[in-house]
């Protein structure tokens, strides 16, 4: 008996593609003797679908669908959809076999935290899906079901030989080791093999990396996917000798290279953009980006600006020709002195004799903004902005100059982080200059201006940005581990400060446990205070 996880890449909303590709694989696995196909939760409608799901017609379109596959494909189909039943909107699976929707299931636990908002569309189910292929007896679950402890897989311990269960898991740093672990644990517990099936793509900030698995009911591993990529896992056999296969998991910063890369592609893909373009300062935020963007999606594909002010270091533009030569990316070199020079005389009688402040600093960004963004409109390349997560915590970035643009590769990724990639993708493949690992962070909007004169060391601005934001910790809290008060209440003071500008910024990829946007959501107008006595905290 041959049971095939099917982790395929399916696009929100593309009711019709999503159709086309499952029924192709359907009959892929049916020509080499599957006997099971198994597709991701709402697989039929891509996930997540969002307000889709308040539109009827969506709606509608999904049925239409699930109905066609249950009367061509060749072989049986276990696959999620919506569902709506009695008035009310489910979160489904369906058993399609014989030319007919045979039996169906309702995910019990909806998710409702972090990036995730189910009960905002789905009522939760109840019962289960139990049915037997060639005499083995089979469980269905949905996602969420496996990591509510409290809710058995199986309502009578011993009535399946094995749970498959349909996953849209999104990837954060180490949640293949939570995922395994978790799998072992419950099929030990339910005395069942599992079989996790995860959907495998980006979806705008979201990252599926696949790693479907197989796990006996000892709690062995016995199969495992591909990661960040599309793959069928073959699992063979009966109950206590089943067989599959075990590819690599990368871990460590390869693993978030990895989902950065395929956010990155399937974003410009999804989207239809024939390009990138960036802009290239000869930094290592802006290096990785680039790197990242090649690697994504060829050399071909993406287009580099290289836009020095008054300010730059001549080493910054050659470091910058060198990285875009090293990957075979094309460049145009576009001084914005003039026009820098040409807004500075513009504004000089309302100015009058103020100082040059932070001002002018973010007037050369918006000017390199106006470029970018010309260059976007006329060759219909998309705007990556460079910004890192340490940046965007304390707003250390311009809005609407190097904010500018329409996807965030990096965004949730903090600068110490930004550096490990760096060098792990030189260990591939040397791109990005030795200087460029070396030098101190700058900006390079002022004479002699580093990041560092603004903000705390960036090693020490990370734990604050990992205990405040991550891990919620309170001020007593991160005090209690021996982070310096003054550099603490400044951190947190630029963190609350910023929420205005990063409901602004472009969405990025999720690569973190609790990123800004989908995940954090902070009101612009908050009088809360960390430091407050009055809220138990002390100077």
């Amino acid at each position: 008996m041959r049971i095939v996880l099917g982790q395929c890449d399916l696009q929100v909303g593309d009711v019709a593609g999503n159709f086309h590709k499952i029924l192709d694989r359907a009959q892929y696995v049916a020509r080499h003797g599957a006997d099971l196909f198994v597709l991701p939760e709402l697989a039929i409608c891509g996930y997540p679908p969002e307000d889709l799901l308040l539109r009827q017609d969506f709606l509608d379109c999904c049925d239409e669908a699930l109905m066609a596959l249950a009367r061509q494909s060749p072989v049986p189909l276990l696959l999620g959809h919506p569902q709506r039943r009695a008035g009310a909107l489910y979160n489904a699976a369906s058993l399609l076999r014989g030319g007919r929707i045979e039996a169906s299931y309702a995910k019990h636990c909806l998710p409702n935290y972090q990036v995730f908002d189910e009960k905002r569309y789905f009522s939760e189910g109840s019962g289960e899906l139990l049915f037997s292929l060639q005499g083995l007896r089979l469980a269905v679950r949905i996602c969420e079901d496996l990591w509510c402890r409290d809710q058995p897989l199986l309502e009578q311990p011993g009535s399946a030989d094995a749970v498959i269960i349909l996953n849209a898991s999104p990837f954060h740093r180490d949640k293949q080791r939570e995922r395994e672990a978790l799998l072992q644990e419950r099929a030990q517990a339910e005395g069942a093999t599992l079989l996790y099936l995860n959907l495998v793509g980006g979806q705008d900030e979201l990252v599926f990396d696949g790693r479907s698995a197989a796990v006996d009911q000892q709690g062995k591993l016995i199969g495992r996917a591909a990661a960040f990529a599309e793959d069928l896992l073959w699992v063979a056999g009966q109950p206590g000798n089943w067989q599959s296969s075990i590819a690599s998991s990368p871990q460590g910063v390869e693993e978030v290279y990895q989902a950065l890369t395929l956010g990155l592609a399937d974003y410009t893909q999804k989207n239809a953009f024939p390009g990138v373009v960036l802009g290239l300062s000869g930094g290592i935020d802006s290096a990785l980006t680039l790197a990242i963007a090649a690697d994504a999606l060829g050399s071909d594909r993406v287009h580099a600006l290289i836009l020095p002010s008054p300010y730059t270091a001549a080493m910054s533009v050659e470091d910058a020709v060198a990285e875009a030569n090293a990957l075979g990316v094309g460049f145009d070199i576009l001084a914005i002195d003039g026009l820098f020079r040409a807004y500075q005389e513009t504004l000089a009688p309302v100015f009058g004799d103020r100082k040059p402040d932070v001002t002018e600093e973010n007037l050369q960004a918006r000017i390199r903004a106006a470029l970018l963004m010309a260059y976007s409109n006329k060759f219909g390349h998309l705007l990556l902005t460079t910004g890192n997560k340490s940046e965007m915590a304390v707003g250390y970035a311009t809005l609407y100059g190097d904010m500018a643009g329409g996807f965030a590769p990096i965004k949730d990724c903090p600068k110490t982080l930004v550096y490990e990639l760096a060098r792990w993708r030189n260990q591939q493949g040397s791109v990005i200059p030795k200087r460029v690992l070396e030098r101190a962070p700058s900006a390079e909007l002022a004479p002699g201006q580093t990041d560092q004169d603004s903000l705390p060391p960036y090693g020490l601005l990370d734990e604050i940005i990992m205990a405040f934001v991550e891990s919620g910790q309170s001020r007593r809290e991160i005090l209690a581990q021996g982070v310096p008060a003054a550099d603490l209440d400044r951190t947190i003071r630029l963190i609350e400060r910023s929420e205005y500008k990063r409901r602004q910024a472009a969405p990025g990829i999720r690569i973190s446990s609790l990123a800004f946007g989908r995940d954090r959501r902070y009101p612009i107008s908050n009088g809360f205070r960390a430091e407050a006595p009055l809220c138990g905290e002390e100077k």
